[in-house]
């Protein structure tokens, strides 16, 4: 098996960038979902309920990100400085802190959404500690939904695909890292895989949302994967598709990189 496919996304619930090598650092693949938006009750903005941003193009640039939607001005955003100023942003039931951009960012944001929002990005200084039901004390995750990566494979979604009338692309489920050459869903029952010379721990199935039913160009909305999903990959209520990770330590993932099984879950656990 494989590294397939490595995939970052600067801006929470915007377009994804396309990656040959990805450099991991405390946050998972470095500058991934570091920035996010808020409505005006401080919880985070997500294609759950705002597909529009699915045609959002973000950037990265040396000092903060280039934003592109069609019809519209580009527009360049710097990241903030840390300051007193913070804003807290609630994920899920995790508060965490981030830094606001500034009020023109957020009205060009305003104008794309069509509803209050804000800009905002979290800084090296906020800790954010991964669930300890999963992860260990010290693990640390930005504005993603709970950990730091997600892994999907080629293989599974050939086999959904097979069992639906028109292919998906992988782009709906929105990963991290994908991986080629292994048997579908053969990642259910990972604890431990190296990727080249990292290690991550493979630490909980990841439970899909509406949001896999948006395209991830258009942000058209409709019923599948989750309809033929759930008819074979639902799990205690929910339905699952790829696999969290957290990795242990920074260093390097590239496509190509040989995905070695070191332990499989039932193993010493």
């Amino acid at each position: 098996m494989r590294v397939t496919g490595l995939y970052v996304y600067p801006l929470k619930s915007a377009r994804g960038l396309s990656l040959e090598e990805a450099n991991l650092d405390a946050f998972g693949i470095e500058g991934d979902r570091r920035w996010c938006l808020t409505g005006a009750d401080g919880r985070v903005i997500t294609q759950r309920d705002c597909p529009v941003l699915a045609t959002l193009d973000v950037i990265p640039t040396d000092r903060g990100l280039a934003l592109h939607a069609a019809g519209r001005r580009p527009l360049r955003v710097r990241r903030p400085e840390p300051g007193p100023e913070t804003h807290a942003v609630a994920v899920w039931k995790d508060l965490t802190a981030g830094l606001p951009v500034g009020e023109e960012a957020d009205s060009w944001l305003v104008d794309l959404l069509e509803r209050p929002c804000r800009l905002v990005y979290m800084p090296e200084t906020t800790h954010r500690q991964v669930s300890l039901s999963y992860g260990r004390s010290g693990d640390r995750v930005s504005f993603a939904d709970g950990y730091p990566l997600l892994l999907t494979s080629d293989a599974s979604l050939a086999e959904l695909n097979k069992r639906m009338e028109a292919s998906l692309p992988m782009d709906r489920f929105r990963p991290n890292i994908v991986v080629g050459g292994g048997e579908p869903f053969a990642e259910d029952d990972w604890a431990r895989i190296r990727l080249g010379n990292t290690e991550f721990r493979v630490v909980k199935s990841c439970a899909r949302c509406v949001v896999t039913t948006t395209d991830q160009q258009t942000g058209a909305r409709g019923k599948e994967p989750l309809r033929t999903l759930a008819t074979f990959r639902t799990v205690d209520g929910k339905v699952l598709f790829g696999e969290n990770l957290i990795h242990d330590g920074p260093g390097p993932v590239r496509t190509g990189d040989t995905v070695e099984v070191l332990e499989r879950r039932g193993a010493g656990r």
